[in-house]
């Protein structure tokens, strides 16, 4: 527990520094938030501020996952360094996803972005390398652990891989649609991953351990900035990155029916759309006031703030909840 934490305080440091460098350099390049017009109106004043901010997390995780390849293998725990890796590349291919959408849309000032059948195209080539990878390369095999009864369960491979890339999906694109306050994406993957951390280190993963710690670290670090008001957005780059880095560390400890749990949040932002898009199709009429969820509260009269705090809270609380049903 000594070297995770360790690791984490180095993850944090890094962001920190980073993120004073990268922010300026965002400002400089004029990549700036657009906001819709249809949105709260409180949001029109964040028009500009730079976005694209998860190349701080992005940065931060290569950098340290590096050094601590490069240390663990120098002392001999050669399969820890090795175990690492694999959870940087998944999480950093769907960080790469955001980051191209971003560039369009920010930088080539291509309003469309990367279409989304690309986009959907390429979280998916990604989700199906990393599945196939973990029961045919790892061979960590089909169990997935049932929280509560405590229990594994052993699925047909051809029932399990489907379903590992459906949470790999839905998981990424929850993070994402929970992306639309300040600080609030960024507070809530940032509780749910030391959630999953801690359940890795306590099941015996050590290389979720010290990747956990680096994640952690990496996001606390870019929430300083991102905090209301926030002086940079993680943009599809940070949302997409984050939403990679949770799915894959579920399924690597074989426990993605715990996101249900614990990710209730995301998982709420995303009905809260999907009900909302098909009751307008159907009725013409909205149930909320405005979808994904946490826009209904602001314009409900919450303040931003008191959305992330009671979101975090909330996360908090069902991941304490989680804990208890797995251990």
């Amino acid at each position: 527990m000594k070297a995770e934490t360790s690791i984490l305080v180095i993850s944090f440091i890094v962001a920190i520094i980073l993120g004073f460098i990268i922010i300026p350099i965002l400002r400089k390049l004029k990549v700036g938030q657009i906001e819709r017009d249809d949105g709260p109106k409180s949001h029109l004043k964040k028009q500009g501020t730079p976005t694209m901010g998860g190349i701080i997390m992005i940065i931060t995780m290569i950098i340290v996952v590096t050094g601590s390849y490069i240390y663990f293998t120098l002392n001999g725990q050669n399969d820890l360094a090795n175990n690492i890796l694999p959870l940087l590349l998944v999480s950093i291919g769907f960080g790469l996803i955001g980051f191209i959408d971003d560039f369009k849309k920010l930088v080539l000032k291509n309003t469309e972005g990367l279409k989304p059948s690309y986009k959907m195209l390429g979280l998916l080539i990604i989700s199906v390398a990393y599945v196939v990878y973990l029961v045919y390369g790892l061979h960590i095999g089909t169990n997935t652990y049932i929280p509560i009864l405590k229990q594994y369960i052993s699925m047909p491979v051809y029932i399990y891989i489907p379903f590992a890339i459906i949470v790999i999906l839905a998981t990424t694109n929850a993070i994402n649609l929970t992306d639309g306050i300040d600080g609030l994406s960024s507070s809530v993957s940032a509780i749910i991953v030391t959630c999953l951390t801690v359940i890795g280190i306590l099941f015996g993963a050590p290389e979720v351990g010290v990747f956990g710690s680096i994640v952690i670290g990496a996001v606390l670090g870019f929430l300083m900035f991102n905090l209301h008001p926030a002086k940079v957005f993680m943009g599809d780059t940070g949302s997409l990155l984050l939403g990679g880095v949770i799915s894959a560390i579920a399924l690597y400890i074989k426990m993605p029916i715990l996101l249900i749990i614990i990710a209730l949040i995301p998982v709420l932002e995303t009905l809260s759309v999907i009900i909302q898009v098909a009751y307008f199709k159907k009725t013409g009429n909205r149930i909320f006031k405005m979808a994904p969820l946490h826009h209904h509260f602001e314009l409900s009269g919450w303040k931003e703030s008191k959305v992330v705090i009671v979101f975090s809270t909330i996360t908090l609380i069902l991941c304490i909840i989680g804990l208890q049903t797995v251990v």
